[in-house]
């Protein structure tokens, strides 16, 4: 089940007018010229390893280069706590995989598409700080002629970094894009700091850009899902007065009251989860990696209490899960 991040991020920038605010902002100058922005699409799956989507969320997209050639564009969101010093290895093995999938998508070509891999960064380990090229993850001479020898035997490679860590909330809202897009900067930014409270209000006016753009209602239903599922209570309130500011308060209300019962419904699912597990492991009943995940990612309140009732007096697994032959 996706989580809170892997949703907003999706949402916002698997389109690709949005998807292309993110990309100008951090590609070099020349490759956003040469890139025709006007072929920019989305490709389907993912390479993330299966283990780190809780901390990841990743898209693709394709574009032609005005010369004709293709060129695929990967985006990884980073989110979790702490920097990852073999993130530089992690992108190398996603690049390869992605080029394996181009290879056997097109068995004919004879050279691959030049891709270009991005991470863009919103955790709370402070900035960015593991190596970006894959070279510096090996034991080589530490400087001088000898360590540039060995260097050339060894994979070249380099990732793009938006550490929106690093960026203070001005540039942020400097940078081009669609109101959304700046908006959900900002939220990432500062969506698991002290600070996300305080700021709020400073964001009335991009809360109205978007109430007001194309499908702005769809949109700050968006923003308010995200901000409701990260923040605390002092951030709720700051959000239903915001969003009284910028719609009736009806709908305000409505908004406020349907995110604030699906946030506790989906607590109340968890604890349950939660409960099934400890009686389990109280029980000695041994669990694998497949049963706790399909118990911790289950939507349906009462299969969870069907579950918790089976526990009590589960010694298997199957006691619990499996359904008794009709």
């Amino acid at each position: 089940m996706s989580g809170p991040h892997d949703l907003f991020v999706r949402y916002t920038f698997g389109h690709p007018e949005r998807a292309a605010a993110e990309l100008r902002a951090t590609l070099p100058a020349h490759v956003i010229a040469e890139v025709d922005w006007s072929t920019l699409r989305q490709e389907s799956g993912s390479v993330v390893d299966p283990e780190l989507r809780k901390t990841e969320s990743d898209l693709l997209f394709s574009a032609r280069l005005r010369t004709g050639r293709p060129v695929l564009l990967y985006v990884l969101l980073e989110h979790q706590s702490s920097v990852d010093r073999w993130m530089a290895w992690r992108m190398l093995r996603y690049v390869v995989r992605l080029a394996e999938q181009w290879r056997q998508a097109h068995p004919e070509g004879t050279r691959l598409p030049v891709i270009l891999p991005l991470v863009m960064y919103h955790g709370t380990g402070g900035a960015w700080t593991a190596p970006r090229q894959v070279e510096e993850l090996f034991d080589l001479p530490e400087e001088g002629e000898e360590r540039k020898r060995w260097r050339a035997l060894v994979p070249r490679f380099e990732y793009l970094l938006d550490d929106l860590t690093a960026e203070r909330e001005e540039s942020l809202r400097a940078r081009a894009g669609p109101p959304l897009v700046r908006l959900a900067w900002l939220a990432l930014r500062y969506g698991r700091t002290e600070e996300l409270a305080d700021r709020l209000m400073d964001w009335m006016v991009l809360f109205t850009q978007v109430r007001a753009s194309p499908e702005g209602a769809e949109n700050l239903r968006m923003v308010v899902r995200y901000l409701i599922y990260i923040g605390d209570r002092t951030t709720r309130e700051v959000t239903r007065r915001l969003l009284h500011s910028v719609m009736d308060v009806q709908r305000a209300e409505e908004l406020m009251r349907s995110y604030g019962e699906e946030l506790i419904e989906r607590g109340m699912r968890r604890g349950r989860a939660e409960d099934v597990l400890r009686i389990l492991a109280a029980r000695g009943v041994p669990m694998t990696d497949e049963a706790r995940q399909r118990i911790l990612t289950c939507r349906d309140m009462a299969t969870l209490d069907r579950w918790f009732d089976r526990a009590l007096k589960a010694s298997t697994l199957s006691d619990v899960l499996d359904d008794p032959a009709p």
